[in-house]
């Protein structure tokens, strides 16, 4: 070897163990980064006419498991969903009140009862009637502060997808960029790493919002599709369109087209939970919530609506009342209208006529509601009749409730039990759900930066440098000893 090839090989050994050192220090350095992923000098023999003249960087490649990511995204996007759904099925439920709730559904029917009883035994008490039509209203008035509640989850869903679609495009944009820049750099035989780091940081989010599947392209640009089959980007990023509603009330659906619903590429696009494309993810669960499970909510709150009003308003109930005329309870005043239930439970009302604040009087709870003066101070006629009315076996005829006859406490029950029940299957599947992201993260991470095997590495390239400096010191001595002679 001529002392020209020995210095070239020893100086190309210096600027190999120098550039590894680089690595090595920056996978050290982020070995808790996220979106990093592990890099690696890769080199090759150096040589020309035969002759070795060192070690060649060829460049830095980068270390992913594509598929285990893939399965990990998918499982963030399944719990970030369940949690969504969870949340809301959470506060539709104590909305309307746990059993163990002093201001739950279940004790206002309760209370509702025991003023009547308290009454019957004393018809002659303004203060126990007058805790009567208290107690009606206070039940009137839960109902619909729960169907309010219902309406304002809506639009709280509605603002937060059009928040998550702008979000969608904005990062979709961002990654089409990234792999042009990533293309160029690759290209030009740079290393384009750091681009990679932020490109997966990117598709991270918009993984918890649509599961996604990446797929490698040339150049180290990637393709992004939905788990359903849906183009997110390739080659160009796909855009999604949607159109915020101000206030989301319970006449407005998606089926009427009185909502929007989400397009891409100006195309329509399901957003069914259980048969949209990009379902899976926190904005179809969001969808789900806006158009499903509140208003599932808000049709089983009208369902006990009509059934409160149905069962005051029945015929020979109050002998004072003319055939159809408003009973006890009412929709906003008025008389029921079988055929305009949507929304009955926000116009769930007590009747005026029993109201002194709206010019009723307390009396006509004892004395009938069509009754012109105060009667017999003893009467329990009516009061007795109402608590029958309260605990009479009737079919619901709406809400999609369980075939069977029930008092009106029994079916304010089965409206809770069967949230709760929803927001218990929520919650265990979003509890799987994470426990399976957890999983496949550490196992990710377990293949990422190994700081003791770097450290080890780097104490390797510590002998390296030594080794060519050696080389380099040796061939110098033989240099100078060589013009000495």
């Amino acid at each position: 070897m001529s002392f020209a090839a020995g210095l070239s090989s020893a100086v190309s050994g210096l600027t190999a163990v120098n550039k590894q050192v680089e690595v090595i220090s920056n996978n050290i350095a982020n070995a808790t980064t996220p979106g990093y992923g592990r890099r690696e000098l890769v080199t090759t023999a150096w040589s020309a006419g035969g002759q070795g003249l060192g070690v060649r960087i060829v460049g830095v490649s980068r270390h992913i498991d594509l598929a285990l990511q893939n399965d990990r995204r998918a499982a963030q996007a399944a719990d970030a969903g369940n949690v969504v759904t969870a949340e809301a099925l959470k506060t539709i439920e104590q909305t309307i009140g746990t059993t163990d709730s002093a201001t739950s559904l279940q004790a206002r029917v309760a209370d509702f009862d025991s003023r009547l009883i308290e009454a019957a035994s004393r018809p002659d008490s303004e203060a126990r009637l007058q805790a009567v039509v208290d107690a009606a209203d206070a039940l009137a008035d839960h109902i619909g502060s729960a169907a309010t509640k219902v309406q304002a989850l809506r639009s709280e869903a509605d603002g937060a997808i059009a928040s998550k679609v702008e979000a969608l495009n904005t990062s979709l944009a961002r990654v089409a960029e990234l792999n042009t820049k990533i293309r160029v750099m690759s290209s030009g035989g740079n290393d384009p790493s750091a681009l990679m780091d932020q490109r997966q940081q990117l598709i991270d989010e918009i993984g918890k919002e649509i599961p996604v599947r990446v797929a490698q392209r040339d150049n180290g640009t990637v393709a992004l599709f939905s788990t359903g089959g849906s183009v997110l980007l390739d080659g160009t990023a796909s855009t999604f369109g949607f159109a915020r509603t101000g206030l989301v009330t319970a006449d407005l659906g998606l089926a009427g087209g009185t909502l929007s619903g989400l397009t891409l590429n100006n195309r329509p696009i399901s957003t069914a939970s259980d048969s949209s494309p990009l379902a899976g993810g926190a904005l179809v669960a969001e969808f789900a919530v806006r158009d499903e499970i509140a208003v599932t909510a808000q049709g089983r709150l009208d369902a006990v609506a009509r059934d409160l009003i149905e069962r005051f308003a029945a015929g020979g109930l109050d002998a004072t009342l003319p055939a159809g005329a408003a009973g006890l309870f009412t929709d906003s005043g008025l008389a029921f209208d079988p055929a305009d239930e949507t929304g009955l439970a926000q116009r769930l009302t007590l009747n005026p006529a029993v109201d002194p604040g709206h010019g009723g009087s307390i009396w006509r709870i004892r004395d009938g509601l069509g009754a012109a003066t105060s009667g017999d101070s003893g009467a329990t006629g009516l009061l007795v009749a109402y608590r029958g009315a309260l605990l009479a076996q009737r079919l619901p005829v709406s809400g999609g409730f369980m075939p069977g006859q029930r008092s009106f406490a029994a079916l304010a029950s089965d409206l809770i039990s069967g949230i709760a029940s929803d927001r218990l299957t929520a919650e265990s599947e979003q509890g799987f759900a994470a426990a399976k992201a957890l999983a496949l993260g550490t196992q990710e991470a377990a293949g990422g930066v190994d700081t003791d095997q770097e450290m080890q590495a780097l104490l390797m390239m510590e002998k390296a440098y030594a080794a060519n400096a050696k080389v380099i010191s040796a061939l110098g001595s033989m240099i100078d000893r060589l013009l000495e002679i």
